[in-house]
């Protein structure tokens, strides 16, 4: 019997996809609508995405098939929705983040700043959450956890050395990690993609105190958790936000461009800068006590230690050497890229995409996509070092070009093209609820919701999608759930951002499990940490991080996306009863 159970197990993956289909079939077969069969392909993905029974991007791929199948939608329109602007917008600002990875831009950010920061043990977590929080805004949290963590442990192993080992300087070998090791385990990304991960540093020579023990602890985890928080700083800091911008211009094509770069900054920022503190704070109570004297300031016996881990951070920095033409060249870029993403058209006042390219309605025909190509471009004409006449080595006697600051063999192996097809095929299933007419059926079904209070509707779904990330991936979460909540905000009357943007959010809030998110994922692997300890201090960060989005779409974000109004582009074809009242969100 057990080894029957063991080949169900082992086979689970296979069973789920032969017998999912057929188990809800009774579906579209009982009820033979447009809007059962919509909801049949939409239950069947979920279920698929939550058991990862097929790769993430397999799965996003059945609207192809089973939608002109079900006379929901042509294969052609389909097909138009796997690669849209935000599906742009995304690759571009990947290609960047390639670069800035590939001349290790990101890692001279994070020493310089540690640098400055210090190694007291309160300021030491404040600097990594800080440098981790900052890059994770701009490119990968995964990557930014993978680099970020050797060097914490690096640090943490020059101050729980011992004065002998000080003494002769003995180097520690946790920086190794960052290299190429054959030695290397799996983790999977939350787009379903499988990456490598750094094998767990050697036990340490010396037995650690419980107070070292719990530092090392609170160290990992204020790196992973600063990464999924800074993430949702930025439009393309994290993917749920790419999956919200392409929702809300899929469902509601009138809306005049409401979610752009700069107007997610300044909702989003903020939120990022509140948790990241809180967060601090929390991890210090509770992995260090409350007593914050001591937490800032290491006694005179400890100096020796303090000033050891320091070197290793100097010695790491002085490694990397000065700044050579290519990081120069991809600072520059990269600082082109923010500024001309903020001005385009920040709303508040005239961009230079409303000036130079507008359309009839003096809207800027130029996207934040548009710029991240023009940037990434221009990143594969650059050379990487002032051009000269330099000898070929492979080839005696030869001249050769330097290479330019981005090639498409990096860009091949570093880019998640996984995430393309899932943003694509969210894009394809709310394109078919609307067409199929589910989403009308489901504003009916969910219109009594309109008696409760709009803050209360925001907080009880802000827990629920961060209680659901914790199990599924954050994409597939707000790919999932983003059309329904539309669909909710047209039957209500209740501007559809007020309940879109907190979920996005509360989507990124995946901190109790080291599955949850390839940042958790990461530091689980380095060992030190138990899964009651990420979940200990991972539940009061969600409540947490749920009660400052609450706080953000209750203040600042009403005047920045007008919240206290229904909106006409998110009108209802067939009424126009919602023109005549307006909610306003808040007590």
């Amino acid at each position: 019997m057990a080894t029957c159970w063991q080949g169900l197990w082992a086979y689970r993956s296979y069973l789920i996809v032969l017998l999912l289909p057929i188990l809800l079939l009774p579906l579209p077969i009982l009820v033979p609508s447009k809007e059962a069969y919509c909801a049949y392909t939409i239950i069947l993905m979920a279920l698929f995405w939550c058991t990862e029974a097929l790769p993430l991007a397999v799965t996003a791929l059945f609207p192809i098939i089973l939608f002109p199948m079900m006379g929901i939608l042509d294969a052609s329109e389909v097909c138009i929705e796997y690669l849209k602007d935000t599906n742009v917008l995304f690759i571009g600002g990947m290609f960047v983040a390639i670069a800035v990875e590939h001349w290790n831009l990101h890692k001279r950010i994070a020493l310089s700043v540690l640098l400055l920061i210090g190694v007291r043990p309160a300021l030491l977590l404040l600097g990594f959450m800080l440098v981790t929080a900052f890059l994770s805004m701009w490119i990968s949290n995964t990557a930014t956890t993978a680099m970020m963590v050797p060097i914490a442990h690096a640090v943490l192993e020059q101050l729980h050395s011992t004065p002998k080992d000080i003494e002769e300087g003995t180097d520690n070998p946790t920086f190794e990690l960052q290299e190429p090791n054959s030695k290397k385990e799996v983790t999977k990304l939350d787009n379903g993609q499988a990456t490598p991960v750094a094998a767990a540093p050697s036990k340490p020579k010396v037995q650690k105190t419980q107070e070292q023990i719990r530092f090392t602890q609170c160290m990992s985890l204020c790196v992973c958790y600063s990464a999924s928080i800074g993430g949702i700083a930025t439009l393309t800091g994290t993917t749920p936000n790419l999956v919200l911008q392409g929702q809300v211009s899929s469902i509601f094509p009138q809306n005049p461009n409401v979610v752009n770069f700069a107007s997610w900054f300044g909702f989003a920022f903020p939120t990022m800068v509140i948790l990241l503190i809180l967060a601090w704070l929390w991890l210090q109570v509770l992995f260090l006590g409350f007593n914050f004297r001591k937490n800032f300031g290491f006694g005179e016996q400890e100096n020796e230690r303090k000033d050891a881990a320091l070197q290793v951070i100097h010695r790491e920095h002085k490694l990397l050497g000065p700044m050579s033409f290519a990081e120069k060249a991809v600072t520059i870029l990269f600082v082109a890229l923010v500024l001309l993403w903020f001005t385009r058209e920040p709303g508040f006042f005239e961009g230079w995409g409303n000036l130079a390219f507008p359309n009839d309605k003096g809207e800027s025909m130029a996207s934040d996509g548009t710029v991240a190509i023009f940037i990434s471009i221009i990143m594969f004409i650059l050379p990487s070092k002032i051009p000269g006449l330099t000898q070929n080595p492979e080839k005696p006697g030869r001249l050769k070009a330097p290479p330019a600051l981005l090639n498409w063999k990096t860009v091949s192996e570093k880019m998640p093209w996984n995430i393309v097809f899932l943003l694509g095929g969210g894009f394809a299933l709310a394109k078919g609820s609307e067409n199929s007419g589910l989403s009308a059926w489901l504003g009916d079904k969910l219109a009594p919701l309109q008696s409760i209070p709009p803050p209360a509707t925001a907080f009880l779904l802000c827990l629920l999608i961060a209680t659901f990330t914790e199990c599924a991936s954050n994409v597939a979460t707000t790919t999932l759930f983003l059309p329904i909540l539309a669909s909710m905000a047209q039957a209500i009357c209740l501007h559809p951002l007020y309940v879109m943007l907190p979920c996005t959010l509360a989507a990124s809030l995946a901190f109790m499990l080291p599955v949850a998110t390839p940042p958790n994922a990461i530091v689980f692997s380095f060992g030190g940490l138990k899964v009651s300890d990420m979940a200990r201090a991972g539940f009061l960060l969600n409540i947490i991080g749920v009660l400052v989005i609450t706080l953000a779409i209750n203040t600042w974000a009403i005047p920045i996306f007008d919240l206290h109004t229904f909106p006409f582009w998110a009108q209802f074809n067939t009424t126009t009863q919602c023109l005549l009242n307006t909610t306003t969100p808040g007590p």
